[in-house]
C-alpha cells in the first residue's frame, strides 16, 4: 500500500479524541504528503510588513523544496517570488534579509526589477525575449502588519481571513512597529507535535514557571470551547470592546484560524517576571496596557501570536523534515522605542525565550517516545486538551478530501 492510501486509511479509521498513529509523526512519506497537500497549498505566515521598511528591502524563506523571496517593490507594495533564477535556477537572493536596488543572480548576473521583470541578461542571443523570463510570482497578501504567501497556482480566497483578523490587529498598528529581537530554534519533532504542544496548557504548571506568572492555564483560554460561559472571559471582552478593541472569540467555519482577547493573571499587563510593562512606549498611542490582556491569534499551519499593549510576540512554524521543525519568534515594539531607554531587551524576551526552550525539550521528549515500537495513540484530556483535539480534527478534515481525490501538488517545478 502506498503512503497516500495508507494515510487515508488511518485517517478514516482513527479514534476520535486520541493522538494520531506513529507514521503521522515520523514517516518521511507522510511528511511529503503534508508538504504537498497542506504547505504547498495553503496561506502561510512569513513575517511582518515592518521587516521591509523601504523600497528594495527583502527577506527569504524556505518552504519545503521552495525557496521564496519577499520584497518591497518600487511602488512600496510587498511582492513574493520563487527565489529561483529563470536562467539556470540558482537562488537569486541568498541572504536571510537585505536591501537591494535590483535583484541580481550571483551566478551569471541576470538582473530583475523589484516587481520581478527581467531587466538584463548578459550576452544572450539577439532574439531573446526578456519579457518571458521574469521571476515567477507567488501569491502574497498583507493584513494588519502580517505577510502571508501561498504557493498554489490558485490560492484559496484570502478575503474571509482578512475580514476576521484585521479588526483585531488594526488598533495595535503593527505595520508601524519594528522587530526588537528575533530567534529561531530547531525542535527535533514533527510540526504537528509542535502545534499539539502549543494548543494546551495542561503541561504549563509543571514546565513553564516563567510563563505561569502572567498567563492563565484555564482551558477556556487555551481551548476552543467554553469561553462564552466563562464569566471572567466575558467580562474581559465587554471591557475591551467598550474601549474599541474587538475581543470576543471568533473562529472560521473550518477551524483554521481564530482570534480572541484573553486576560492575564491578577494585575499583570505584560509577559514579564513582575507582570509589569516591558516597554515604556506602547505599540499604539490609542491602545493602553490597562488590563487589555493579550490578543491571541492562531492560523494553521504556521502561526500563533500574543499581541499586548506594549509589545507583540509572534511565532512562525516551518517544517524541515518529518522529525525537525523551525520555530521563529519575533518581539515587536513601537518603531521609535529605544533599547536601553524604553525597554531592556533581556527583560522583554526572558519569558518567551525560556518558554520556547522548555517547549523544545517537551516536543523532543514527546518525539523520542513516539519512535518507540510500543507507542500507540492515547486519549486527550477533554477538559484541558480541547485545543489539541480541535487541531487534530482540522488537520484530518483538511487533508482527507485531498488524499481521497488524489490531488497532486499545485506546483511541481519553478525552473
Amino acid at each position: 500500500m502506498d503512503a497516500r492510501a495508507d494515510m487515508l486509511r488511518r485517517i478514516r479509521s482513527r479514534r476520535e479524541g486520541f493522538s494520531l498513529e506513529q507514521p503521522f509523526y515520523i514517516d518521511p512519506d507522510y511528511f511529503k504528503l503534508d508538504l504537498e497537500l497542506i504547505w504547498y497549498r495553503d496561506w502561510l505566515f512569513i513575517g511582518h510588513d515592518c521587516e521591509l521598511p523601504r523600497i528594495g528591502s527583502y527577506m527569504t524563506v524556505q518552504i519545503g523544496d521552495y525557496p521564496v523571496v519577499i520584497v518591497r517593490d518600487q511602488k512600496g507594495d510587498i511582492r513574493a517570488f520563487h527565489n529561483s533564477c529563470r536562467h539556470r535556477g540558482s537562488r537569486v537572493c541568498t541572504a536571510h534579509k537585505g536591501t537591494a536596488a535590483k535583484l541580481v543572480c550571483p551566478y551569471h548576473q541576470w538582473t530583475y526589477e523589484l516587481d520581478g521583470r527581467l531587466l538584463f541578461a548578459r550576452q544572450v542571443c539577439d532574439d531573446f525575449d526578456a519579457s518571458q523570463f521574469g521571476l515567477k510570482p507567488v501569491a502574497c497578501e498583507s493584513v494588519g502588519g502580517y505577510i502571508f504567501i501561498c504557493l498554489a497556482d490558485q490560492p484559496a480566497d484570502f478575503t474571509p481571513m482578512r475580514a476576521m483578523i484585521e479588526p483585531y490587529l488594526a488598533p495595535h498598528r503593527l505595520t508601524e512597529a519594528k522587530v526588537a529581537f528575533e530567534s529561531t530554534i530547531i525542535e527535533k519533532g514533527n510540526w504537528k507535535l509542535v502545534w499539539e504542544n502549543n494548543r494546551e496548557c495542561y503541561h504549563c504548571a509543571g514546565n513553564h514557571p516563567e510563563l505561569c506568572k502572567t498567563f492563565p492555564e484555564a482551558p477556556t483560554i487555551t481551548g476552543v470551547n467554553g469561553a462564552e460561559s466563562d464569566p471572567e472571559m466575558v467580562a474581559h471582552w465587554e471591557k475591551c470592546e467598550a474601549s474599541g478593541l474587538p475581543s470576543k472569540f471568533r473562529i472560521d467555519p473550518a477551524g483554521q484560524y481564530r482570534a480572541t482577547r484573553a486576560p492575564l493573571l491578577r494585575d499583570a499587563v505584560s509577559y514579564t517576571m513582575t507582570g509589569r510593562q516591558a516597554v515604556k512606549r506602547n505599540l499604539s498611542d490609542s491602545v493602553s496596557t490597562e488590563r487589555i490582556g493579550s490578543l491571541l491569534l492562531y492560523h494553521y499551519p504556521t502561526t500563533w501570536n500574543h499581541v499586548l499593549g506594549d509589545h507583540a510576540v509572534t511565532f512562525r512554524v516551518l517544517p524541515i523534515s518529518a522529525t525537525e521543525t523551525a520555530v521563529t519568534t519575533k518581539w515587536l515594539v513601537h518603531k521609535d522605542a529605544v533599547e536601553g531607554v524604553d525597554y531592556d531587551l533581556a527583560e522583554l524576551t526572558h519569558v518567551w525565550t525560556e518558554t520556547n526552550d522548555q517547549d523544545r525539550r517537551i516536543v523532543e521528549e514527546n518525539a523520542f517516545g513516539i519512535k518507540s515500537p510500543a507507542y500507540e495513540p492515547g486519549p486527550y484530556s477533554e477538559v484541558h486538551e480541547g485545543g489539541v483535539i480541535q487541531f487534530v480534527e482540522w488537520y484530518c478534515n483538511f487533508i482527507e478530501p485531498r488524499l481521497a481525490t488524489g490531488d497532486q501538488p499545485a506546483l511541481r517545478s519553478v525552473a
